[in-house]
Parts: C-alpha cells; sequence; structure tokens
C-alpha cells in the first residue's frame, strides 16, 4: 500500500516539477467552455421539482409567513424539540410550541435527544435539488444537521442558482461545505434504498421567496 502512494505521490511531485515557485491555481487561466447551466426552465420551479424528486418536501413561503410555516413543519413532524444555529433568527421559531435549543456546543446525547434541527444554507442549486451548508449564517456546525432525524432547511430565493458551476463561483473552498441532496440515503448490495444511514431520514425545505 505505502508502495502505491508513494508512485502517486511521485508523479505529481513530477508533474508539478516544472511550475513556479509561488504560482497559486488562481494564477493560472483553465478553459471554461462548457455549458454553466442547461437551462431547463425557472430556477425556483425547477429546485422543487427536483427536491421532490428525492423525497423531501417542499413548502414555499414569504418572508411574513415563514415563522409560522417553521411552526407548521415542526407541528407536523411532532416536533417537541428543535436545535438550531446559535445566530439563527429569531423570529424563525416566534411561532412554534416546539422547545428551540440553540447550538452553543451542545453535546451529541442532546443532539441524539433531539427531533428536528432548523438551519439555513449558503446556497440552493436548481438543476441538481442540492443544498449547501458551509456553516455560515444560521446554520451551525456540521454536526447539528447530521444527527437530528428531520432537517429542516432554509433557503431564500436569492440564494437559489442555476447550476453547480453557477455555485463554485460563489462558494468558499476553504470554508467545509455539505452538499446535500434529500434525505440521507444509500443502498445496500441488493440495492434496496436504505435511508438514515448517514444523515436525517426526513428533510423538509422552506422555499422563502
Amino acid at each position: 500500500m505505502n508502495g502505491s502512494r508513494e508512485r502517486v505521490l511521485g508523479r505529481i511531485r513530477a508533474a508539478l516539477a516544472d511550475v513556479p515557485a509561488g504560482e497559486a491555481p488562481p494564477d493560472v487561466s483553465v478553459p471554461q467552455t462548457y455549458a454553466a447551466s442547461h437551462e431547463q426552465g425557472e430556477r425556483l420551479e425547477l429546485l422543487a421539482g427536483r427536491i421532490a424528486d428525492y423525497r423531501a418536501e417542499v413548502h414555499r413561503t414569504t418572508g411574513g409567513g415563514l415563522p409560522d410555516t417553521i411552526a407548521a413543519v415542526l407541528s407536523q413532524r411532532r416536533t417537541r424539540r428543535a436545535v438550531t444555529a446559535s445566530d439563527a433568527p429569531p423570529v424563525w421559531f416566534t411561532s412554534t410550541a416546539a422547545e428551540v435549543v440553540r447550538d452553543d456546543g451542545v453535546d451529541v446525547a442532546t443532539l441524539e435527544g433531539t427531533d428536528s434541527v432548523v438551519t439555513g444554507c449558503a446556497l440552493a442549486v436548481a438543476e441538481t435539488g442540492t443544498l449547501v451548508l458551509d456553516s455560515g449564517a444560521a446554520q451551525g456546525r456540521r454536526i447539528i444537521s447530521l444527527i437530528p432525524d428531520h432537517h429542516v432547511c432554509v433557503v431564500n430565493a436569492s440564494d437559489v442558482v442555476a447550476s453547480v458551476p453557477h455555485a463554485l463561483h460563489r462558494l468558499d473552498p476553504d470554508r467545509p461545505l455539505t452538499w446535500i441532496s434529500g434525505p440521507s440515503a444509500t443502498s445496500d448490495i441488493e440495492l434496496e434504498r436504505v435511508e438514515g444511514v448517514h444523515g436525517p431520514r426526513v428533510l423538509d425545505v422552506v422555499l422563502v421567496e
């Protein structure tokens, strides 16, 4: 195994031997002549359709209706306690009867006893129905979006981009990125779908227009 590793690293070093000292990736122009998107329709409609394809549920609302929508989603899922990022807007939870725990470093045992997590996201990709979290505003630590079995993700319409290339232009590669396409799911050796192995089994997306 170590021999293979050294061979691979050796080839990389050889390929980089002619790179001038101090040169950084942004210093080199790379042709990007591929299609940045496939113009598959209006972004919000496309995103909602893609998310539904992944067996997640989409709730469309406005800024004024957001507290009631979050409350309705949590009630529908019978949430008694929800965790959220420490900087999530308080107005999100003004209508819910659920206990809301802000993540100020809550431990795993607390997260395991929590029904839902409510977060924002960095952006959403319409063509793939993917939500991207980068631990930025209203998102919190990655762990809080992985342990509770139900994830409510708030997506602002202004943060919906057409495609992955558009997303990459807006994301900081140095941040921890979590890409979510529907509830956590995998397939066993007989291709039987198994949900919830690596994250929440239930995903509700609240799209704020």
